[in-house]
């Protein structure tokens, strides 16, 4: 099984990811990991492009959770089911501060980095990473998917959850 899951900030799609990693007992590539290292600095292109083709190449199943649409594209092609999370703004800001809480300057386990969370990353998070053109982009991938699920909410994707058997429950 071969898993792409994309959404907004704060959405869970990390926590997503690791639970149905688990449960298909198939490796997990945080793409947050990918783009960043050290202190909040970007790989280079190239960097992200050898990371994720390496993981495709030496995995036949996986669950792959980020957006960063321009890396690797092939993997939305490759992916047996397409996951989006597309939560109220509001419900992602208060998951992405709540972790921030948490992980309050130490890296989380799917992100080498310390935990921030400053003016920048909330209008990321309740404007910039939802423009229309981004919506567009989400919908379009979902269309094209051979499989894909969209939740709009966090009662939806619990209960799509129950039916799977997963013991994970976003509402926390």
């Amino acid at each position: 099984m071969k898993i792409q899951i994309c959404g907004y900030s704060g959405s869970g799609k990390s926590t997503l990811a690791r639970a149905l990693g688990e449960k298909y007992n198939i490796p997990v590539l945080h793409m947050d990991s990918v783009n960043w290292y050290g202190n909040w600095q970007y790989r280079s292109d190239d960097e992200k492009t050898e990371i994720v083709n390496g993981f495709l190449s030496e995995n036949d199943g996986w669950v792959i959770d980020g957006n960063y649409l321009k890396i690797c594209p092939q993997r939305f092609s490759e992916c047996d089911l397409f996951i989006l999370v597309q939560f109220n703004r509001f419900y992602c800001f208060n998951k992405c501060y709540a972790r921030y809480k948490k992980y309050k300057g130490m890296p989380r386990p799917d992100l080498p980095c310390g935990e921030k969370f400053d003016f920048e990353f909330a209008w990321w998070i309740l404007f910039e990473g939802r423009t229309r053109k981004r919506r567009k982009s989400f919908r379009l991938l979902a269309k094209n998917a051979k499989s894909a699920l969209v939740f709009k909410s966090r009662r939806a994707l619990n209960r799509w959850l129950r039916e799977e058997g997963i013991a994970l429950d976003l509402t926390k």
